[in-house]
């Protein structure tokens, strides 16, 4: 239970690899705020993650909305005391190539990905600071380490996130909060499985360790990161890809 009554806010929590990260971290003993615009969704895994012993709260702020981020942030202070944890896991896709794109396919995900990870982590940071103590895990890709065809806006939000983590970690630091990032590659979820299978073979042609990640690969690493054996590791960036961008 080496998370024993601490609080964790997790985005995007509604299914796939949130979902997972939510059951992964109340198993450890972690109260969970379960994240998403999807409120059945949420409720689902809010009522599984209570299972395991621990409270459950449903919050569908919205995180591109200042106010909403800012309104959940206090519904979790007054309902359950602190803030230890925050995973900034939710994000979307508007694939196409560069030139086809246009400015609401980049704008979306832009502020899903990238600008509701900032609202987020500015909105926690005050009680964290006050606490001294806090771990944020932002969720990029290799797609933000590597680029990707297809994906510019993406790989851009996730190249950005990257780098507000690096920024975060040295700006937070003196109060004992830590800042990582995840980078997924290719990770095996409803999306993934719906790709034609020349694509999904592709991909795992280019994987030294020849198989798709688990959301329960992704969820370890956040377990871990979330920890007490983390509390030296910040401002870092960990691949989770079978070796794909080694």
């Amino acid at each position: 239970m080496r998370l024993q009554n601490q609080v964790a806010i997790i985005t995007g929590a509604g299914g796939g690899i949130g979902a997972r990260i939510a059951d992964t971290l109340a198993g450890a003993g972690a109260h969970i705020v379960v994240n998403d615009v999807a409120e059945a969704a949420a409720e689902k895994v809010a009522e599984q993650v209570r299972g395991h012993s621990v409270q459950a709260l449903v919050s569908t702020a919205n995180i591109t909305d200042a106010e909403q981020v800012q309104a959940m942030v206090q519904e979790v202070m007054d309902g359950l005391g602190r803030i230890d944890i925050l995973v900034n896991n939710a994000g979307i896709t508007r694939d196409g190539l560069l030139v086809r794109m246009d400015e609401e396919e980049w704008d979306v995900v832009i502020d899903v990905n990238l600008k509701g990870a900032f609202l987020c982590t500015r909105a926690v940071a005050r009680p964290m600071m006050k606490a001294r103590y806090g771990r944020i895990i932002n969720m990029a890709s290799v797609s933000g380490v590597g680029g990707n065809v297809g994906q510019a806006n993406y790989s851009a939000s996730k190249g950005g996130l990257i780098a507000l983590t690096k920024t975060t970690a040295q700006e937070l630091a003196g109060r004992s909060i830590t800042c990582n990032a995840l980078a997924p590659g290719f990770i095996e979820t409803a999306m993934t499985q719906e790709m034609p299978e020349e694509a999904r073979q592709a991909w795992l042609d280019r994987i030294p360790l020849k198989r798709p990640g688990t959301p329960e690969d992704v969820a370890q690493a956040v377990l871990f990161l979330a920890g007490p054996g983390a509390s030296y590791i910040t401002g870092q960036v960990i691949n989770i890809d079978g070796g794909l961008i080694m």
